[in-house]
């Protein structure tokens, strides 16, 4: 094969069509092509551009004439997918982006599938197959594989990092054999998986396409600012007294939840800019390019939680630097670090590593609680801070003071509530499992 034959679009009706060809024929400019030839990333542009070759055409309102869909249900399904909030006037969407909502907005008006459902099987998929395109976009790097081949990636320290404890969907989580409520949704799914499987694979197409483009679009811009692509700020929020909660409800109560939980850590952190790497059992661990934006999910996610009433408040923990990104997971010590530091976190609050502290230092935003150095496990004794917002209201207990001291309130009303709500729908006494 030569190099032309190599570098030849699938489909190019033209034998003597470059990829050069069919780019400039997509719009992109002499210089910009010049540029990417320089800096070895013309395959990389070609995957951003040829994947999506659509012209975005629909902006959020326009969207949701166009799919009958409401706005807020498209952005919430967008977020859930994975990708950042649409904003008002950008046109992001395309004609197979709105057939795609199109086609969902109807099995949601025909009861086939519920809105929960959809946002939940969004999440699964948004969440899978960003993990496949950015596996492909590493593999497809033509710099992927310069380094010192160091890839040690084994979790030998028993925090789940890197191990296989994902957790499912809520159905999946539900102990013992089927409820009659269970049985009675695999019986409809049954009955509509004719309508459902031929669906499904137009939906990953779409979404699949989008996450490509996305990875390509950053690892470009990247490349054009010479950043240190491996550098992130990794976090880990982690959900207090989840396991004595857990002993207290039952596991259709208890999926719920880890629902909820799940809900407003994507929300959260797809609204800010960053991305949920993963979800272990009662912990989200995410990650940002920016300082400033990951110390505002920390915050965000905090707050969030703590108004919630059926959650109990939350711990983050950060750390900023280079990281090895295989598979869409995280690797190495600042993975490590972020991981312990949430492990002594306060409820309610978010600590936060040197590395992130120095960067932000003269921020305006943000105000910073040294916590001295503390013992963490393996790593020895870290400088740490406590990250709260400039405007933060002085009192005198400190918010992760007073979230610990009514955090076992908290559990108590919420297995009240779960408790009254089974005798409201089943009947049962409230002492029923």
């Amino acid at each position: 094969m030569t190099d032309e034959e190599a570098t030849r679009p699938v489909g190019a009706s033209d034998p003597g069509a470059t990829l050069r060809d069919a780019l400039l024929a997509l719009g992109v400019s002499d210089a910009e092509l010049d540029q990417a030839e320089r800096d070895g990333t013309v395959p990389l542009l070609a995957i951003e551009r040829l994947v999506v070759s659509e012209p975005a055409s629909y902006d959020l309102t326009e969207l949701a004439e166009v799919t009958g869909m409401p706005a807020s249900q498209i952005a919430q399904l967008w977020r859930s997918l994975g990708f950042a909030e649409p904003r008002p006037g950008d046109r992001l969407f395309t004609r197979s982006d709105a057939d795609m909502l199109h086609t969902v907005a109807e099995l949601i008006d025909e009861e086939v599938i519920d809105p929960a459902l959809a946002v939940q099987m969004s999440r699964v998929i948004g969440s899978s197959l960003a993990r496949v395109a950015l596996a492909q976009i590493d593999a497809l790097d033509p710099s992927e594989g310069e380094g010192d081949g160091d890839d040690e990636s084994e979790d030998d320290d028993g925090d789940g990092l890197g191990d296989e404890r994902v957790v499912d969907g809520p159905a999946r989580r539900a102990a013992g054999g089927l409820s009659p409520e269970r049985a009675r949704r695999q019986k409809s799914f049954s009955m509509h998986a004719t309508t459902l499987i031929p669906t499904l694979p137009k939906v990953m197409d779409s979404v699949w396409r989008r996450h490509v483009q996305v990875a390509a679009r950053q690892r470009l811009n990247q490349e054009a600012a010479g950043a240190d692509r491996d550098h992130l700020v990794v976090g880990f929020a982690d959900l207090v007294g989840f396991t004595a909660l857990s002993q207290q409800i039952t596991p259709r109560e208890l999926a719920a939840v880890v629902d909820r939980f799940e809900t407003i850590a994507y929300d959260t952190v797809g609204r800010i800019g960053g991305r949920v790497v993963k979800m272990i059992g009662d912990e989200v661990m995410f990650s940002v390019d920016d300082d400033a934006a990951a110390v505002e999910i920390g915050l965000t996610l905090s707050e969030a939680y703590a108004a919630d009433d059926d959650l109990s408040n939350v711990r983050v923990g950060l750390a900023a630097g280079p990281v090895l990104q295989r598979d869409a997971d995280l690797f190495g010590p600042v993975v490590n670090l972020a991981s312990r530091i949430v492990g002594i976190a306060f409820p309610a609050s978010v600590v936060v590593a040197a590395s992130v502290h120095d960067a932000l230092a003269e921020d305006p935003a943000f105000a910073w609680r040294p916590i001295g150095r503390r013992r963490l496990k393996d790593l020895g004794r870290v400088p740490l801070w406590v990250a709260q917002r400039a405007d933060a209201p002085v009192t005198a207990k400190s918010p992760w003071q007073k979230a610990r001291a009514t955090d076992a309130e908290r559990r108590e009303r919420s297995v009240e509530r779960l408790a009254s709500a089974r005798v409201e729908h089943h009947g049962l006494d409230a002492s029923s499992p």
